[in-house]
């Protein structure tokens, strides 16, 4: 069976709706029936006693069988003489006479409709003790029924000789009972529990249908949702209160959608920017290769007319174009470990300044062919920082090697260290070259971009000093310094 939500809760509903009507008309039932009873054996609690304290029973009694003991003295005939008028004049209860054991000696019941001869006194006793109302005790006419009642103790002088039972709602009584349960006001009544279960049961119904509007609307929505599009369109959420749970899912699938948005414009922007790096890297390899391959051939056609300065030449320019080769992809493969997340930073405590020291070191005869100035501003005492000390130096050094290769001669290329107030220690790396143009800035740290057949910036060194970073917690930024060329700045936590 194939139902929606919506009509799965209004069957639900409908059944439970059903069940209790039906537990509540037999509890109404049930409570009128037990209300009957306790009235009717409240009203009748002395019509035992009087019966027992008539002066005819115990002179019929004695007139019947002179000369017995009391027990014994009480005629058959005189008892139900007596019990048949008793119930003519009542008809709806039942007159028995039972022996201190509870044996029935005496009753006006017609033949054959006397079912057992012996009544349980439990009973008996817990209704001459007053106990709480209704109290019911066995049917002589029933084999296991049992009817509320009246009862006295019967007495011949001081001796105790049994008890008076009555049954309050005799079998002529359920007969009435019976076929009143027929008539037109029990029809009445129940018609009119139907009327009512209806009306709830439509505005049950109706209710349901109000609640699960939004539910509805966004099943609707989510099936018209083209997975194919661009972007996927969502309409604006309904609002709610904070403890609408339909709202409040509404809402989570609008943020859903929402984040579907991004992370597919993400992705079609990192595959344009793979595509990109793929192409400036295919040309960067080309050029160089091609260069080589040129000269090698050169060598190879005039091995025998070159002389040897221009032999040693021809290898000169090959070996740097190899070595060119060489960096870039000794680049594409830090790159590619550092994105594939197989390296992960060891961090340890280390001073800032014996680093730059050494990455000066490293770069001072770079510096002084480019004629370039190496300058560092550094606090005192020098700051320590806790990173990995083999990566922080290739972010250096890329960052050094970037600004020099691209500092006029005559520049400067200027390290600053200070010390922030948030645990952390903030490094800027500037130099007084052309700068970053405006065009290349959005993507300077995405993709590498061609400058004139070089990575001015955002190269592959930007690529691997950014990933770096950001596995350290950190990222860099470009500055915008009117008077200096292109500015960067990372922070590190400091030790």
């Amino acid at each position: 069976m194939n139902l929606t939500l919506s009509q799965r809760l209004s069957l639900a509903f409908s059944l439970l709706l059903l069940v209790c009507c039906g537990a509540s008309a037999w509890l109404q039932i049930r409570a009128n029936i037990m209300h009957e009873k306790e009235v009717v054996q409240g009203l009748s609690r002395g019509l035992a006693r009087s019966i027992a304290l008539d002066a005819q029973l115990m002179q019929a009694d004695s007139e019947a069988q002179p000369g017995a003991t009391p027990s014994e003295g009480l005629g058959p005939e005189a008892v139900r003489r007596l019990f048949g008028k008793l119930m003519v004049v009542n008809p709806s209860v039942e007159v028995y006479l039972l022996d201190n054991d509870g044996r029935i000696v005496g009753h006006a019941a017609p033949a054959g409709h006397l079912k057992r001869d012996h009544v349980d006194l439990a009973a008996v006793r817990r209704f001459l003790n007053n106990e709480a109302l209704p109290i019911q005790g066995d049917d002589p006419r029933s084999e296991q029924g049992r009817k509320v009642f009246s009862a006295a103790v019967l007495r011949a002088g001081e001796q105790k000789v049994g008890y008076i039972y009555v049954i309050l709602q005799s079998e002529e009584h359920d007969r009435l009972a019976a076929r009143a349960s027929a008539s037109s006001v029990l029809r009445t009544t129940l018609w009119s529990m139907a009327v009512v279960a209806s009306l709830v049961l439509v505005a049950g119904l109706i209710a349901f249908r109000l609640i699960t509007r939004p539910l509805r609307r966004l099943t609707a929505t989510m099936q018209q949702l083209d997975t194919k599009a661009d972007q996927l369109v969502l309409p604006e959420p309904q609002r709610g209160g904070p403890r609408d749970e339909i709202a409040i899912l509404d809402q989570a699938f609008a943020d859903m959608g929402s984040r579907i948005n991004e992370q597919w414009k993400t992705m079609r922007q990192l595959d344009h920017d793979r595509r990109e790096v793929v192409a400036n890297i295919s040309h960067d390899l080309r050029t160089p290769l091609g260069s080589l391959h040129g000269y090698l051939e050169t060598l190879s056609l005039k091995d025998e007319t070159l002389d040897a300065a221009s032999r040693q030449h021809y290898l000169g320019i090959a070996l740097a174009q190899s070595q060119k080769v060489g960096r870039l992809a000794q680049a594409l493969f830090e790159l590619a470990r550092l994105e594939h997340g197989s390296v992960q930073p060891e961090l340890e405590p280390f001073s800032l300044s014996d680093l730059i020291q050494d990455v000066f070191q490293k770069f001072e005869l770079k510096a002084a062919e480019h004629h370039v100035r190496l300058m560092a501003t550094l606090p005192h005492p020098a700051p320590m920082v806790r990173a990995d000390l083999g990566m922080i130096e290739r972010v250096l050094t890329n960052l050094f090697d970037n600004a020099i290769r691209h500092t006029p001669a005559g520049g400067e290329v200027e390290i600053t260290v200070q010390p922030a107030a948030n645990g952390k220690v903030t490094v800027t790396v500037a130099d007084t070259g052309p700068g970053v143009p405006a065009a290349m800035r959005e993507n300077l740290f995405r993709r590498p971009i061609a400058l004139q057949g070089e990575y001015r910036v955002g190269g592959l060194g930007l690529l691997t000093v950014n990933r770096i970073l950001q596995l350290h917690h950190s990222k860099i930024t470009l500055l915008e310094e009117p008077q200096l060329g292109a500015v960067f700045r990372f922070t590190l936590d400091a030790a």
